[in-house]
């Protein structure tokens, strides 16, 4: 299991400081912040490599910087989106790792797919040749209980399972955050994406 460092409004200094002690994979949300602090640490050497997800919604008009400098893309729910990033993924890097998001609560406020949505796209998104179609990802309706917090998450893993026997390639589940990490963990997460409880509370005032 990878534990994905949420640096999301974060600053530079925060980001050192967690490579110091062992984390070289970063989520990010916002386009124009992540792809400050990616070109910023490129400069730079460390004993790994670092790994750049991009964990946020994404607009058609900011897909080519996600394309030209990003590792991951957790949210596809869309084909266009994903089309787009394989257009302008840069010939000399590797394809894109990408999750499709889905919307395990159905509540018209989160983004993704409906499950059953998620066999169409995911046969799209894996003839796409830029792309490597790697798993799911859910961002739950917010339960405070253990046992709804497991449910939404094995929702996620057993639909994976299913997608497995046309694409038996996909081998990540992101899911499960500072509040939740238990249930995600139990129910299979591959990839738990960890904010708040690396480093501290969010600044919400500056967004890119």
């Amino acid at each position: 299991m990878q534990l994905l460092a949420v640096s999301k409004t974060k600053p530079i200094a925060a980001i050192e400081e967690a490579i110091a002690a062992g984390h070289y994979a970063f989520g990010e949300n916002y386009v124009q912040e992540g792809v400050e602090k990616i070109q910023y640490f490129a400069q730079k050497t460390y004993p790994e490599p670092l790994t750049w997800h991009f964990i946020g919604p994404i607009q058609s008009n900011k897909t080519r910087p996600v394309a030209e400098h990003f590792d991951w893309v957790h949210s596809i729910d869309r084909a266009k989106i994903a089309r787009r990033l394989s257009e302008q993924r840069p010939a000399h890097l590797p394809p894109l790792n990408v999750l499709l998001q889905v919307n395990t609560s159905g509540e018209d406020s989160k983004s993704g797919l409906n499950f059953a949505e998620v066999e169409a796209l995911a046969a799209e998104v894996a003839a796409m040749p830029n792309l490597v179609l790697r798993g799911l990802m859910s961002i739950p309706e917010k339960a405070d209980d253990y046992d709804s917090q497991f449910a939404a998450f094995s929702s996620l893993r057993d639909a994976m399972t299913a997608l497995q026997a046309q694409h038996p390639q996909l081998d990540t589940l992101s899911m499960g955050m500072s509040g939740d990490l238990d249930a995600a963990v139990a129910a299979g997460s591959t990839i738990v994406r960890i904010g708040t409880a690396i480093f501290g509370a969010r600044d919400y005032t500056t967004k890119a």
